[in-house]
């Protein structure tokens, strides 16, 4: 029996010093890693003094006419090109200011946004909303134009014809 009580207590030795108990020592903080928040508005977004359509019209003629630009769709009444520009995918959106005590005149916000459509602040983009804002105000200039000269034109072919239908 010794010999049992022998081989009892040296399992129960062997046992207590295999046991894992909870660490004493204090484990160091580490402070959590937080997740840059996303982009509240799009780098480069500005405000232009014109109409939303007139605006929509010439975004769209100096996206077709520049270099480097993709055009991939458009949706009038969403206001929204979708365009590729230097590999980044982009909605470019323009969306009329409500009149306030700050915004006196017909003011148009233009922006871009991912595809998803939430803001989007990458270099491309914000190079292209910087062409957009030298070269708009000219372009709506131009736009406004054409579209007078074809009413004009279009109010001159209706006169034409009514006098023809009077001569006979």
């Amino acid at each position: 029996m010794p010999r049992k009580l022998a081989c009892l207590c040296l399992l129960a030795l062997s046992l207590a010093a295999c046991r894992t108990g909870p660490d004493e020592r204090t484990p160091e903080k580490t402070l959590p890693i937080e997740a840059p928040l996303p982009p509240s508005v799009t780098t480069g977004e500005f405000l232009i003094e014109a109409d939303k359509l007139d605006t929509w019209n010439a975004l769209g003629q100096i996206a077709v006419r520049t270099h480097g630009v993709e055009y991939e769709g458009r949706a009038q009444m969403m206001d929204l090109y979708s365009l590729r520009y230097r590999g980044v995918a982009f909605m470019a959106l323009t969306k009329s200011m409500l009149l306030s005590d700050t915004i006196k005149r017909t003011t148009t916000r233009v922006t871009a946004t991912t595809l998803d459509g939430k803001p989007i602040d990458s270099k491309p983009v914000t190079e292209f909303l910087a062409l957009l804002q030298r070269e708009l105000p000219a372009e709506i200039a131009s736009v406004r134009a054409k579209q007078a000269a074809q009413k004009k034109a279009k109010a001159a072919k209706g006169k034409s014809k009514a006098k023809k239908k009077k001569k006979k």
